[in-house]
């Protein structure tokens, strides 16, 4: 008996893995976080498999399904939206599991920040102009930050960010981006991305408060702050160079 924890991407189902697809379909029993997985992935259980809702659960009830599954013999497809890999709490489930003896496996997907890239049209590394990404969330009412991942330290270097958990208290945010990137840096939120409600605002950060709010937008969103979301003045990557040496 394995647990395997699937990503199951940003929203859409068509975004699943053909892994994960696979893993759903040939696991008896299915928990998935109901509020941010897409309910069409369950039509790829197995007719009689269990399918559990994990949204109102706790961490404590999550593993007494797992330990119960594997009591049975049953393999478990545990559902996560985005990637498993950020901001998914794998990392305690697994803790758990190591310590029941319980192996488990991990399927990748499609990260919200990715799916956020593809509806603004835009890569996060351009030549020249930012080549690294941070990404990161703010602890409103989640799990506090360590001391020294504040945005004020992470912000230093002017490179991509990418908040998650982050919209609902934009203002706050704005003012800590500010002194490290300027009122007139491109900010760019997108939410629900890749889902037919999808929401894309482009402002800068002096205005992006205000857009969102008119928006009504208080969940499921990332916040991308970076001069690579404006950028049209840049150098070819060298990778396509004629001068790259391809021998």
């Amino acid at each position: 008996m394995t647990v395997r924890f699937v990503g199951a991407g940003p929203g859409a189902a068509d975004l699943i893995t053909v892994r994960g697809r696979d893993v759903i379909a040939a696991s008896p029993v299915c928990l998935y976080a109901g509020s941010l997985v897409p309910t069409e992935l369950l039509e790829h259980c197995p007719p009689e498999a269990k399918l559990v809702d994990t949204a109102k659960l706790t961490l404590d009830d999550i593993l007494a399904e797992m330990l119960a599954a594997h009591a049975a013999g049953l393999d478990v497809a545990r559902l996560h939206s985005g990637d498993p890999s950020v901001f998914s709490a794998v990392a305690e489930q697994m803790r758990r599991l190591d310590a029941a003896g319980i192996p488990y496996e991990v399927v990748p997907g499609v990260p919200a920040f990715a799916a956020a890239a593809a509806a603004l049209n835009r890569e996060f590394t351009v030549p020249g102009v930012g080549q690294t990404v941070v990404l990161t969330r703010t602890s409103a009412r989640a799990t506090p930050m360590p001391e020294h991942e504040n945005l004020a330290t992470l912000g230093r270097s002017r490179a991509t960010m990418v908040l998650h958990l982050a919209v609902n208290r934009i203002e706050e945010l704005v003012e800590e981006l500010l002194p490290n990137y300027g009122a007139d840096c491109p900010v760019a939120v997108v939410a629900n991305a890749s889902r037919a409600d999808e929401i894309v605002l482009r402002a800068t950060l002096s205005d992006i408060a205000a857009q969102v709010r008119a928006a009504g937008i208080v969940r499921t969103a990332v916040v991308v702050v970076g001069e690579v979301l404006t950028a049209s003045e840049f150098p070819d990557s060298h990778l396509y160079s004629a001068n790259r040496c391809r021998d």
